[in-house]
This record gives C-alpha cells, structure tokens and sequence, in this order.
C-alpha cells in the first residue's frame, strides 16, 4: 500500500503525525482528497471546517479545523490549522448549545458547525 507522511498541527499542539494512505480536507476551492503520489500543491482550509486521515494503522482521525493553510508533495501533507481539535475530543451538546443560541457570535457559530460535523463524521464511518 503507498503511503504519505502526514502531519496535522494547530498552533497551540502538534495533533497527529505519522503514515496515511488517504487525506482529505474543506478548502476555499472546495472538498479534497489526497493520496499518495497527489502533485504538490498549497490550499486554505475553510473557517469550520473538517479535515480526514485514513492512517496505515489504526483508527481513521476526524479533526474539527478552524483556518489554515496545507501543503502537499508527492509524499508529504502538511496541515497547518489556526486551532483543531479531535472529533474525539469535541463536547457535542455545548457546541449544539451554541448553535441554538441567537446571540452567538458568527465565529462561535462557525466553530460549533465544525466540531458538529466532525463528531458526525466519526461517527458515521
């Protein structure tokens, strides 16, 4: 199986780092996939938005992401996220909370509509 080096970094921690065969990521340009091989490119991350990584071994990772940049080789992903978080790691009914909430602020909002997602997404695979 071919693999990539990946590596998902927030600017408060290093979150995840090792070999994937599969990443994928919400861009400015929309939805993509990377896998080993992909052709070197640079994208910015959506504010709330989610991004995937099928590991070699182990469990597949959802991370909640909130800005940033990635850059791809043929064998590297680096994800560079203003903050993230684990799906794993996401208090589901707060983030709820501040959806339901009319005087959130849009960035609240943007943030709890990404940690939302990514716990669905976790948890419908």
């Amino acid at each position: 199986m071919a693999e990539m080096t990946v590596d998902l970094v927030a600017v408060e921690r290093k979150l995840w780092s090792g070999q994937a065969s599969f990443v994928s990521a919400q861009t400015t340009e929309g939805q993509i996939g990377i896998m080993p091989g992909h052709e070197p490119l640079l994208g910015q991350l959506v504010e709330g938005g989610t991004v995937t990584i099928v590991p070699v071994e182990g469990e597949r990772i959802v991370a909640a992401v909130h800005g940033g940049f990635f850059s791809v080789t043929a064998n590297t992903v680096r994800v560079l996220a203003e903050s993230a978080e684990f799906a794993g790691e996401v208090d589901v009914d707060a983030a709820r909370k501040v959806l339901a909430d009319a005087e959130a602020s849009e960035e609240d909002r943007t943030v709890a509509q990404a940690q939302v997602r990514a716990v669905e997404a976790l948890a419908g695979h």
